[in-house]
């Protein structure tokens, strides 16, 4: 690129093919681990078979190239704000879907979760050219704590994931058997010999589970974290910003060594499928679903719209209000297709926004060819299905530092919060926090409230949301958030989506 090149030219450059194909895998790579972890927390937790948590992947890798080039080359004036951004799965939508897959696990449960997610995304199209106008109720103490909490939600399923969730064949204690047969021979003896059985009676577990917490899960989870480690103290560039991706590659070459990965499925699974939509058929709409995925996209939007503005910084091109709105509203595109597709709510992701300024290379058409290869790799069937067979523990290692970072994002955030002169921006903090763990901390809270408001409640993230809200206008006020704060937030962001 010539020095007489201007940023705007820069934007849409058109790069010889092989060095798009490599800038573009380049995106991928940053992508990749964070694409694949959604699908790979939301199938587990609906607890679907491996043939249809390998098709969510697939799904999944296909509808962010598919939003990725409609964002990054246009379509119409209303879609892509045509700039070099990709497009990813956001964090923040996990956990309100793990809350609907606890409740509804199985093939009810996604078609309620797609539900959700259509509406939500349908919603999000329509409010796109108001977002501007909710900024003042999103300054970043809001937003910075409403991460923080999705962060820390978050860790429960990446710590869950490294020792075994806490009930079913992976849970810390089971029943001794001792205690079953004897239980039984009890009931064999009849009426009139013991007092009737009461209805519901049932052993407890209280027998350490081998399965639970073993040395070889931890060991590999370790290893992944250290691999992690390592490469972000010692690589530079490129290799830096995939150590995720590395790690779980390292992980995952042992644990095949040791013969815990299973290539079965992958074998079994074709090379070449397209993406059905309603796969898991009819979504199901729920107002309150809807409302929480709705909420979650505000926030998404928010985001969005400080990284929008900061890549614009990055490549000095003025994002008029037409083009953020337009961007705003491909997320809302992208969020419906997701819903239609098996997938889940789509947002730019930052790591690969701040690969943007890392590298220099502005062209958005770097993305598009990103995009392109998100797509074929989305339709080979037997990707979903590799990563399908990762055990869970090496997901742990990579899960902590993913979700961690989430976590971190909304740490970095509120460190450009004025705490020292404002004391209330510290008491909004300390009770939204405290409000998004009560579900972590006391899950039947909800025991003896009405049982129609608990998809709205059962959420950590929603209750901070909220509280975080309600506070701000309470005790701050509403004012207009500047751009200049939103690219700063979304600058402290990087590595969070």
């Amino acid at each position: 690129m010539s020095a007489l090149t201007t940023d705007v030219d820069a934007v849409d450059e058109k790069l010889p093919p092989a060095k798009l194909f490599t800038l573009g895998l380049q995106h991928v790579l940053v992508m990749y681990a964070g694409a694949i972890a959604v699908p790979l927390i939301v199938g587990r937790v609906l607890k679907l078979n491996p043939e249809q948590v390998a098709f969510l992947i697939s799904a999944d890798l296909f509808v962010c190239g598919v939003v990725t080039i409609i964002q990054s080359l246009g379509a119409s004036k209303w879609f892509g704000i045509k700039m070099p951004v990709m497009m990813g799965v956001t964090f923040a939508s996990v956990g309100p879907m793990v809350s609907i897959a606890v409740a509804n696990p199985g093939v009810d449960g996604a078609r309620m979760i797609f539900g959700a997610i259509i509406g939500a995304g349908i919603i999000a199209m329509l409010i796109a050219p108001l977002v501007s106008r909710m900024l003042r109720f999103f300054p970043p103490v809001v937003t910075g704590t409403i991460i923080l909490v999705i962060g820390v939600t978050l860790m429960r399923v990446g710590i869950n994931w490294i020792f075994g969730l806490p009930v079913g064949p992976t849970a810390p204690s089971v029943m001794d058997p001792s205690h079953i047969d004897w239980l039984n021979q009890v009931k064999e003896l009849g009426a009139g010999v013991v007092p009737e059985i009461p209805n519901g009676l049932k052993l407890a577990p209280t027998v350490d589970n081998v399965k639970y917490a073993t040395p070889q899960n931890m060991m590999i989870s370790g290893l992944v974290l250290l691999t992690i480690v390592l490469v972000m103290k010692f690589a530079t560039g490129f290799l830096a910003n995939i150590s995720v991706l590395l790690g779980i590659i390292v992980g995952a070459v042992f644990a095949a060594s040791i013969g815990m990965m299973n290539f079965d499925s992958v074998g079994h699974a074709g090379w070449f499928a397209l993406i059905t939509p309603f796969r898991f058929g009819l979504p199901i709409f729920d107002p309150i679903m809807i409302l929480t995925m709705t909420l979650v996209m505000i926030v998404v939007m928010i985001e969005s719209t400080g990284m929008f503005l900061a890549l614009g910084e990055m490549c000095n091109k003025k994002i008029e209000r037409p083009s953020l709105s337009a961007g705003l509203r491909t997320d809302g595109l992208g969020t419906l297709i997701g819903g239609v597709f098996n997938t889940f709510p789509y947002t730019s992701f930052s790591q690969n926004v701040g690969l943007v300024g890392v590298t220099g290379i502005r062209s958005r058409y770097v993305c598009v060819a990103g995009g392109a290869i998100m797509i074929v790799l989305g339709l080979v069937p037997k990707m979903g299905a590799l990563v399908e067979a990762l055990p869970v523990a090496v997901l742990g290692g990579a899960g902590l530092v993913m979700f961690g970072m989430v976590a971190a994002t909304g740490v970095r955030i509120l460190g450009g919060v004025d705490f020292k002169t404002n004391r209330y921006n510290g008491l909004i903090v300390a009770i939204s926090l405290g409000m998004g763990m009560i579900p972590l901390i006391a899950p039947q809270f909800t025991m003896w409230l009405p049982h129609s408001i608990e998809p709205l409640i059962h959420s950590g993230i929603l209750l901070a949301a909220i509280a975080s809200v309600v506070l701000n206008i309470v005790l701050n006020g509403t004012k207009d958030v500047s751009e200049e704060e939103l690219v700063q937030a979304a600058k402290q962001s990087d590595g969070g989506h």
